[in-house]
C-alpha cells in the first residue's frame, strides 16, 4: 500500500487505498464503451491529501476531495464523453456518501490532454498519479511531455489567482467562519503563494518544496492546516484578501508582456464562448485575464460577484 497522507498517517492512507479497489472494481464492472483508464490525481494521487484526527472511532478520516481522472479512447466524440461521465455518477455517488468527501471524475480526451499540457492541472497529474482502472497511467499520458516546474507559463499563474479569489469572494458572501469559509481563506492563501512562484519561475512539484522556496509565515500555516485541517483557520479573510492582492501586485510586475497583448484569437475566443463582446477595456486579451480584471474589481471594493461575472468564471476556469 502506497502513502496518500501527507506525515503519518497510515489510517488515512488504508481508508484511500480501500477506495481505489473499490473504485477500481465498480468501474471494470461497468465496461463503459470508449473508456480507456482511470487515475487517482489530486492531493492523494501526489501522497500529499489531507487527513484529520479524532478522538472518535475510525481514528482519522480524509479531508481533500479524491480526484479522478477518466482518460477517453482517442476520438471520443461529445456524446461518448457525455456517456462516460454519466456511467461514472453513480460510482461518484456512492463512494460521495461511503467516504463523506466529494469524489469527482474529471473526463478528458487525449486530445484534450495533450492540447492542455502546458496546463498546472495537468503537469501535476502526469507528475503524481495512482492506476485505478483500464489502461496504466504510463500509457495514458505516454504523448505528454513531463516538463520542469520552472517552465509553467504565467497564464498559470494568472490562472490560480482568477480561482483563489472567485472562492475568496464566494467566501465573503457567505460570511461566518463555517468550514467551506476557511477551507477557501485557506486556499486563496496556498494559491497567491503559488502564483507568485510561478511567475518566478520558481515553482516546485512538492509542497514542502513551494513552502521552502516561499519563506513566507503564513503559507507555511496555510499548508500545515491543509494536511492536518483543525476547526480554526489560519488567518481571516481581510488577511486572505491582502495576500491576494500583494501577490496581484507581484504577478503583474513579472509579467510577460505577450501574455497581455490583445489579439484577434482572443477575442474570437471570448465572442464563441461567451456569446457576447464583454467589457471594452479589456476586449482582445486571454479570457482569463479579463475575467482576473474583474475579480479584482471586486476584492478590491470589497463588492459581491455580478451573475455576468460569476457565469464568465464558470466558462473560463
Amino acid at each position: 500500500m502506497g502513502r496518500f497522507a501527507a506525515g503519518n498517517a497510515p489510517e488515512a492512507d488504508a481508508i484511500v487505498c480501500e477506495a481505489i479497489a473499490g473504485v477500481g472494481a465498480d468501474i471494470e464492472a461497468l465496461r463503459i464503451p470508449h473508456l480507456a483508464g482511470v487515475v487517482l490525481g489530486g492531493g492523494y494521487g501526489r501522497g500529499e491529501g489531507g487527513a484529520m484526527e479524532s478522538s472518535a472511532e475510525p481514528k482519522w478520516r480524509l479531508s481533500n476531495d479524491l480526484d479522478f481522472f477518466a482518460v477517453t479512447k482517442d476520438g471520443a466524440s461529445g456524446n461518448e464523453i457525455r456517456a462516460i461521465a454519466s456511467a461514472l455518477e453513480p460510482v461518484s455517488k456512492k463512494w460521495t456518501e461511503m467516504l463523506g468527501i466529494d469524489v469527482d471524475f474529471i473526463v478528458r480526451t487525449p486530445w484534450r490532454i495533450r492540447h492542455d499540457e502546458e496546463r498546472l492541472m495537468i503537469q501535476e497529474l502526469v507528475h503524481g498519479y495512482v492506476d485505478v482502472a483500464g489502461e496504466k497511467g504510463e500509457a495514458l499520458f505516454a504523448n505528454v511531455a513531463r516538463r520542469t516546474p520552472d517552465a509553467l507559463p504565467w497564464m498559470e499563474a494568472a490562472r490560480l489567482m482568477m480561482n483563489r479569489g472567485v472562492g475568496l469572494l464566494l467566501a465573503m458572501e457567505r460570511g461566518g467562519s463555517d468550514g467551506f469559509v476557511t477551507r477557501n481563506i485557506n486556499k486563496c492563501i496556498l494559491g497567491a503563494g503559488d502564483a507568485m512562484l510561478i511567475a518566478r519561475h520558481g515553482y516546485e512539484w512538492r509542497a514542502e518544496a513551494r513552502r521552502d522556496a516561499l519563506g513566507d509565515g503564513l503559507y507555511a500555516r496555510a499548508l500545515e492546516w491543509k494536511f492536518r485541517p483543525g476547526e480554526e483557520g489560519v488567518c481571516d479573510i481581510e488577511t486572505a484578501r491582502g495576500a491576494w492582492l500583494g501577490a496581484l501586485g507581484e504577478i503583474r510586475s513579472e509579467s510577460n508582456l505577450a501574455a497581455l497583448r490583445r489579439t484577434a484569437r482572443n477575442a474570437a475566443r471570448w465572442v464563441v464562448r461567451r456569446k457576447s463582446l464583454g467589457a471594452l477595456a479589456t476586449f482582445g486579451l486571454d479570457p482569463v485575464v479579463r475575467v482576473l480584471a474583474g475579480v479584482t474589481d471586486c476584492l478590491r471594493a470589497r463588492k459581491r460577484m455580478s451573475t455576468s461575472l460569476r457565469r464568465d468564471w464558470e466558462v473560463f476556469n
